[in-house]
């Protein structure tokens, strides 16, 4: 099955799931300097080796949150930590924090080669643990939300697609429709939005409500993106972590299944 086409399977399958509701949509506004980040230092650019980057955030000064896919190479195998860096808040190659990655935690339940199923998408998160911890007064780390989006209101902080040297912050834009451990959601992401935090907004500091994980254009040229449910998602990472050998390299817990007919499918965006 093509990547088309599974985006669009997965789309059938989570519109069938949901109640629809009114799309809200708010342009990209481009986090240029120091007081327009103010709030937002938590989010940052995962660089991968020359595979790309990600974005990424902190839910604990020594943690990041980012998607699976982000960090499994071409073969499905986990990148290991040394080519993997975290930079909070980054601005036009200027970053609030600059960190490496000492491990890399990922789902059983993830398969780098499944593509855009529902499994993949409910557990395409990964957690990497900082070799040093950014200090809270320097990039204050998000709590998750945990249950439905109250108004059917979020926010989306992400890089992208020619939009890599700095944070782009989309205000408001709406929830589609939440159920079976998914959600999806009219934001607009592209390439290089892959974990990026959709926080959000009715409490006194924003939280997050998932990960962008994959997207695609609509036929009338928006764009529908998605994500999964985090808290159960988090609490298993964080469990793996735990359990892994504290000086060894990213190995995590999804063995790569090298030569089972096919790459890893990278990004989960499909073009127009």
């Amino acid at each position: 099955m093509t990547l088309n086409r599974m985006l669009q399977s997965l789309i059938g399958t989570l519109m069938a799931c949901f109640v629809a509701v009114p799309a809200l949509t708010d342009t990209l506004f481009r986090l240029d300097d120091r007081a327009e980040l103010l709030g937002w230092e938590a989010v940052g650019r995962v660089d991968i080796g020359d595979s790309g980057f990600c974005t990424g955030v902190l839910i604990a000064p020594h943690l990041v949150l980012t998607a699976a896919h982000c960090v499994h190479d071409a073969r499905g195998a986990l990148h290991v930590g040394d080519d993997m860096t975290f930079r909070a808040g980054l601005r036009d190659n200027v970053s609030i924090a600059e960190r490496s990655v000492s491990r890399v935690a990922v789902l059983d339940a993830y398969d780098p080669f499944e593509g855009m199923s529902a499994e993949n998408v409910r557990s395409d998160a990964a957690l990497l643990e900082l070799s040093i911890p950014v200090p809270t007064a320097v990039a204050a780390p998000f709590a998750l939300h945990s249950g439905p989006a109250v108004d059917q209101k979020v926010s989306v902080v992400s890089y992208g697609h020619d939009r890599d040297e700095a944070l782009s912050w989309q205000r408001e834009c709406g929830v589609l429709g939440q159920g079976r451990g998914l959600i999806s959601f009219d934001c607009d992401v592209t390439f290089g939005s892959s974990g990026a935090p959709v926080f959000e907004l009715s409490g006194r500091r924003a939280r997050i409500l998932s990960l962008v994980v994959g997207g695609a254009k609509t036929e009338t040229g928006g764009t529908v993106a998605y994500g999964m449910e985090l808290p159960e998602v988090v609490a298993e990472l964080k469990r793996n972590l735990r359990v892994m050998p504290q000086t060894g390299s990213a190995t995590g817990f999804k063995r790569a299944r090298v030569g089972q007919g096919g790459n890893a499918s990278g990004a989960k965006f499909a073009r127009p």
